[in-house]
């Protein structure tokens, strides 16, 4: 394609926008509307994910050594549990930090417990972790038919549980955003087809003249490009304002929490480049299924 018809078709675009006003902001407010929708729950969606995937990342297993097994056997049982396939590291923590974590971990009530550095009555620990978080059970399981592991902990019950929750929840959020989507560009898609359809006449006309089907099709393509960038601006500055003071309200009080938020950059950002390619990609769909269902050019 030549520059001086890329030209051409890029002012009539322009021009279509000015001369069709309450047709061109019925589009602009549906992309708006709809993105909005789809920015908001999008950011909470991949937050939630980012919570989900700290808690994963923060289950262990907790393989309690026999007291009686001495340092030969301690490390043929390391060994066996590094040699499992699902196993990511073993950390080896001696029972004397052990009784140092139980203490800090219970404050002023922890002062009890002083008594026992003399005599150690917890057993040294192996902390297991696994490369996939689902494959914790399956691993803890193997790990309770190795000799010398006198006790697996890994939250039994509510491992199994919270693995349940984070699928469910992921999956239903996926669901929806592809729901949202559709539902944008349906929404779109029609208000761009009654734009169209209000233009009948003039494109007739084109036609009539010996105007190719590419040669009026893409001022629309154009057009719809155009509605979708400029539906796309308020979703972005609204999510990224939004996001901003959830941000800086939410950051101090998880600060002392395992669970945070995604950063507010780069995220933003991305959110921002997604909304504005989601906006374009919808509005160009949008005059391609309209043109080719509707007006069968």
């Amino acid at each position: 394609m030549k520059v001086r018809t890329v030209r051409r078709h890029t002012r009539e675009s322009f021009k279509s926008l000015l001369r069709n006003g309450w047709m061109t902001f019925a589009s602009i407010s549906s992309v708006t509307i709809t993105l909005i929708l789809v920015g908001v729950f999008f950011v909470i969606m991949m937050n939630l994910n980012k919570v989900a995937t700290t808690i994963e990342e923060n289950v262990e297993i907790r393989v309690h050594i026999d007291i009686a097994a001495n340092k030969k056997e301690r490390n043929a049982l390391q060994d066996k549990i590094q040699n499992v396939s699902e196993v990511k590291s073993v950390k080896f923590s001696p029972k004397e930090e052990e009784l140092n974590n139980l203490i800090s971990s219970l404050g002023d009530d922890g002062n009890a417990f002083k008594l026992f550095e003399q005599d150690n009555p917890l057993n040294d620990v192996f902390i297991v972790k696994t490369k996939n978080p689902t494959d914790t059970i399956k691993v803890a399981n193997e790990i309770k038919g190795f000799d010398h592991a006198a006790k697996v902990k890994y939250g039994q019950g509510s491992v199994e549980r919270l693995f349940k929750v984070i699928k469910v929840s992921r999956n239903v959020g996926i669901v929806l955003i592809v729901g949202l989507l559709f539902t944008a560009m349906f929404l779109i898609s029609n208000t761009i087809k009654i734009t169209i359809v209000a233009r009948r006449r003039e494109i007739e006309i084109m036609r009539l003249v010996g105007a190719t089907n590419w040669f009026i099709r893409w001022p629309l393509f154009l057009e719809g490009m155009w509605l979708g960038i400029l539906g796309s601006i308020v979703p972005i500055a609204a999510v990224s304002t939004i996001y901003y003071y959830s941000y800086q309200y939410l950051k101090p009080k998880l600060a002392s929490n395992f669970i945070q938020i995604l950063d507010f950059t780069p995220f933003v950002y991305q959110v921002s480049v997604l909304l504005l390619l989601m906006g374009a990609i919808i509005g160009i769909w949008g005059s391609v299924m309209s043109i080719r269902k509707f007006l069968k050019i």
